[in-house]
């Protein structure tokens, strides 16, 4: 009898050792995989993300230029007074003597702004001594600092205080740059309404 429970528990013991000795060893994870799913994970989050964080990155510019673009829109509707030479109720109207008498006038201190876009002014010429303001491709060139509008177009931007008569292809653009002009600051503002077509028409003089 001893005998056999001796046997018995012999037995047992060792089917346990030999239960240990064959128990799978779970295996070490797979650092690499570990770092490649991790590596794949944040690139997929990084690109997830990325549309949202630059849309909040450009909301102040996106404002800004939706803001200018929407007074542009607005100042297209404008409409001005009748023309003549330097005279009117809002914005002063210039026509084509008025011009012409301007550019002779070698004492003048008013500033003639071209609005076109400056591959018009490469094709056509400009009315001499104007400056550049491209108020399609620039809305906001009346609301920069003084600074950076030198930097933008490589001259100074006229003084608030001085007098500006804007002109464009067909006088659409004028009597928008017109009204951002006053919208800016700007308080002595004219416009050519007849602007390049009629000056081109009439042999006005042209500087290239």
């Amino acid at each position: 009898m001893a005998t056999t429970r001796a046997l018995a528990t012999t037995t047992a013991t060792a089917a346990r050792t030999t239960a240990r000795w064959t128990t799978p060893v779970r295996r070490a994870p797979n650092i690499g995989a570990c770092q490649s799913r991790a590596l794949h994970y944040s690139q997929r989050t990084r690109t997830a993300l990325a549309p949202a964080a630059l849309a909040r990155t450009n909301q102040p510019k996106a404002a800004a230029l939706a803001s200018s673009s929407s007074r542009w829109r607005r100042a297209a509707a404008y409409s001005t007074s009748t023309p003549g030479n330097g005279e009117g109720n809002d914005t002063k109207i210039w026509d084509f003597e008025g011009i012409t008498n301007l550019i002779q006038d070698p004492k003048h201190k008013i500033v003639i702004v071209d609005v076109r876009e400056p591959n018009e002014l490469q094709d056509t010429g400009k009315i001499p001594g104007a400056i550049n303001i491209p108020i399609k491709t620039a809305p906001d060139s009346f609301h920069i600092s003084e600074d950076e509008f030198e930097d933008r177009f490589g001259y100074p931007r006229p003084p608030k205080d001085a007098e500006i008569a804007v002109y464009c292809r067909s006088g659409v653009r004028s009597r928008a740059a017109a009204e951002l002009a006053k919208n800016a600051g700007w308080t002595n503002v004219g416009e050519y309404p007849g602007s390049w077509l009629d000056w081109a028409a009439k042999g006005g003089k042209v500087e290239r």
